[in-house]
């Protein structure tokens, strides 16, 4: 494919289906060069003719789009006990999801291919066929070398790259990626034509994680591992991070931070609807605190409040860093809702420069748990078409 033509492919990604005048204009190549281009990949089974379009007067003409049965692309979003699996036709658009597929990942060559043939599994159960994928993109927690296609929270072999070892097992051409950095691209892209070009996507899930869209390009830094919001050391807490640090904003602003609070305000005394499990069991999980937080237990409340404002803390120093236009809350803690949001925004009017907030928009995640899958699917294709 020619760099003209992944031009008019991109520009049916970002704009939707254009006529030959549109090609031309945007991409600063005559109608001539244009119309060859468009039938070629129309020929190749890239584009469709989407019909005409009507105008204020004259001829009326016809429009040009991706193929949405071009091919498909496969987005496998790992987490720490389950996975996510979503399938995108050419145009990205999400055609099959399913969330919560038990399975617990281990760092050797066995674990991996076991969960190889359950993606094929999925893939099948949707009833496309596994030679129509064109691309596979799979997300994981902890530090990932997109480039290099290395993971050291799964590492198997200095001399295999993890990336190598999904290639081999699913025949098709596999990305890795730093989950959050999947979300955020995931995010960004439904966002469409109004997705501002910097944006920071802040994913708060049981550790805490960020990607960064700057100059609408994802941010990867030197050696791919940028983001690591969480280990930024501005906490005085004394509490020994996952990482091995001290003080890390994770140990103050995360579902494990939450967890670890709640448990520790149980064994006070304090009063919850929590407390019968943790007598039970002498432990609380995660999911426990979150679905007390949707039943309004008041102690798992005032913790997604504790969260909140630590978080918006780490917020306000991006903002004074960044002056981004648009700040993404994603991840499993978002269930909190305003008793998450007006501390965080409470917290960032109080401590960011005035001048520099004034133009951030804060939300919470559009897509939810099914950020980082349709990430990975977007990801795929933008890397399989050499668009990035």
């Amino acid at each position: 494919m020619t760099d003209e033509q992944r031009g008019i492919i991109k520009l049916c990604i970002s704009s939707g289906a254009c006529s030959i005048a549109d090609f031309s204009k945007n991409l600063g190549i005559s109608v001539p060069t244009a119309t060859k281009l468009v039938t070629n990949l129309i020929e190749d089974g890239f584009l469709q003719d989407c019909g005409k379009v009507g105008t204020s007067g004259g001829r009326r003409p016809s429009t040009f789009g991706l193929n949405p049965d071009a091919g498909y692309f496969v987005g496998v979003d790992i987490a720490r006990q389950h996975f996510h699996v979503a399938i995108s036709d050419f145009k990205g658009e999400i055609i099959f999801y399913i969330q919560d597929i038990p399975y617990v990942l281990e760092a050797n060559a066995d674990s991996f291919r076991g969960m190889c043939r359950k993606i094929r599994e999925q893939v099948a159960s949707s009833g496309i066929e596994w030679s129509k994928i064109l691309g596979v993109g799979i997300s994981l927690t902890g530090r990932v070398n997109p480039e290099k296609g290395f993971s050291l929270s799964y590492f198997v072999s200095d001399d295999i790259p993890l990336k190598d070892i999904f290639q081999r097992e699913l025949e098709a051409p596999v990305t890795i990626e730093n989950d959050s950095r999947a979300m955020t691209y995931g995010e960004y892209m439904s966002l469409g034509g109004s997705g501002d070009a910097d944006m920071l996507f802040i994913n708060l899930s049981w550790g805490l994680g960020m990607g960064m869209i700057l100059d609408g390009h994802l941010y990867y830094g030197k050696s791919g591992f940028s983001g690591e919001i969480g280990h930024f050391p501005m906490l005085d807490n004394n509490i020994i991070c996952r990482c091995g640090k001290i003080g890390c904003l994770e140990t103050g602003a995360s579902g494990s931070a939450l967890t670890r609070w709640i448990k520790d305000r149980l064994k006070e005394g304090r009063r919850s609807s929590l407390w019968q499990t943790y007598s039970d069991n002498g432990d609380i999980t995660l999911q426990n605190v979150l679905d007390a937080v949707e039943n309004e237990d008041v102690l798992a409340i005032e913790g997604i409040g504790q969260m909140g404002e630590t978080l918006g803390r780490g917020i306000a120093g991006l903002i004074n860093v960044f002056n981004p236009g648009l700040v993404v809350i994603g991840g499993r803690l978002i269930v909190g809702r305003d008793y998450l949001m007006l501390p965080i925004r409470a917290a960032v009017n109080k401590l960011s420069l005035s001048k520099v907030s004034a133009d951030t928009k804060i939300q919470f995640s559009k897509l939810g748990r099914s950020a980082a899958a349709k990430g990975d699917c977007l990801l795929s294709r933008a890397k399989v078409l050499n668009l990035l």
